[in-house]
């Protein structure tokens, strides 16, 4: 059995002293020639012609063969040598009487091993190639052939010897498949942290500046109530103090750790802050492009946090945007359902879907940051029809 790990051919079978293991094919292969050799030495034995004389020494060699082909992916060129050499003591024992046919099924094994070991232009490949040439004229030699003989002998040495090449391609190919597949897969996980830490460097920028508005009107407040309270209120005053100074550090460790998210380009301009009292604006944008854009509202709208409607708007503005680009829309239907509980959004479009498969994921991986941010769920895909796609987030209050 082959296989791949960290591109080396591991061989799962027999293990040798040294470490190298035969696979299981060969050792099924070895099996099967030194089982017909035993079966053909002994089976045929017998003084008249076409049988076997001398059946131990044939028995023999179909052993030695069979541990060589056990041993062929090592040095397949010089196990075909040793199987020639093997070849010709059997014969000078036996009087050269009887060719044995576990040879001749040994040598094809052989010659498609070497065939696959090496690329025909390297040296190993030229080796493997005169070998082979070199049984052949040896099987050749080893008894008297006619013409027809000659022909059947080269079209299976052929065969075998061009299997072998064509197995090796294939394994190469596949070996080049299996490490483009294994290079792609990570570029595109490292595509996808890479969006996931862009949206949260995104996600902080924005945060921030919610964060250091509201703790500074906090603060502004709590120094506006210490100044208007009168010198009788000198605890009331200190514990405001307290939450004066508090509010400041609050704000100054915010510009320590996330203000070198705002504005990455330096040019200290922010983009407004935005949320669902901006959807009419956002879906006149869209509507700008020709496609029809239906809004609903249910429920009693009520104020949200600044950050979780934030993130609401922007869920939908990225549902809408790969409508636009990927879905090829030629309507949308946007729906925010207010209720006691959670805030839903929900944003169908009749697309095909059949944008040119350019999109890289990252817009769904910035929703699924959004939403989850906030214990929210979003699901995405296609409707149930089959007829467009339909994006449902749910941001759980209270």
């Amino acid at each position: 059995m082959l296989s791949v790990r960290g591109g080396r051919r591991l061989l799962i079978g027999f293990r040798l002293p040294d470490g190298w293991r035969p696979s299981r094919m060969d050792m099924l292969l070895a099996l099967a020639v030194v089982v017909a050799g035993q079966v053909e030495s002994f089976g045929r034995q017998g003084l008249d012609p076409g049988q076997v004389r001398h059946p131990v020494p044939l028995a023999a060699g179909a052993v030695v063969a069979g541990a060589l082909l056990a041993l062929r992916r090592r040095s397949p060129v010089g196990t075909l040598l040793v199987l020639m050499a093997v070849g010709a003591a059997v014969r000078v024992v036996t009087g050269g009487l009887y060719y044995p046919a576990w040879h001749f099924y040994s040598t094809l094994i052989l010659v498609h091993t070497v065939a696959g070991a090496a690329e025909l232009r390297s040296r190993r490949g030229a080796a493997g190639l005169a070998s082979v040439l070199t049984a052949y004229l040896f099987l050749q030699a080893f008894q008297y052939n006619d013409l027809a003989e000659v022909l059947i002998s080269a079209v299976f040495i052929g065969v075998a010897y061009v299997s072998g090449i064509l197995l090796r391609r294939q394994i190469d190919q596949t070996l080049r498949l299996a490490r483009r597949t294994a290079r792609l897969e990570a570029e595109r996980e490292e595509q996808a942290r890479r969006a996931v830490d862009e949206e949260r460097a995104r996600i902080a920028r924005e945060l921030h500046d919610i964060v250091s508005h509201n703790v500074s009107l906090m603060t502004l407040q709590a120094g506006g109530v210490r100044t208007m309270l009168g010198e009788e209120a000198r605890r009331e005053r200190d514990l405001l103090l307290n939450v004066e100074r508090a509010g400041r550090e609050a704000v100054e460790e915010l510009r320590l750790m996330l203000g070198m998210l705002r504005d990455p380009g330096g040019t200290g301009v922010q983009p407004p802050s935005a949320g669902l009292d901006g959807l009419d604006a956002l879906v006149a944008q869209v509507k700008d492009t020709g496609v029809a854009v239906g809004v609903g509202v249910k429920g009693r709208p009520r104020p949200l946090p600044p950050g979780l409607d934030l993130s609401a708007y922007r869920v939908v503005q990225e549902a809408l945007t790969n409508a636009l680009k990927h879905a090829r829309a030629g309507r949308i239907d946007v729906t925010v359902t207010h209720s006691p509980g959670a805030l839903v959004l929900e944003v169908v479009d009749d697309g095909t879907g059949d944008g040119g498969g350019q999109g890289s994921g990252h817009g769904l991986i910035g929703m699924r940051e959004r939403v989850a941010m906030y214990g929210g769920e979003l699901t995405a895909g296609p409707t149930p029809g089959g007829r467009g796609y339909r994006v449902h987030a749910r941001f759980p209050l209270g």
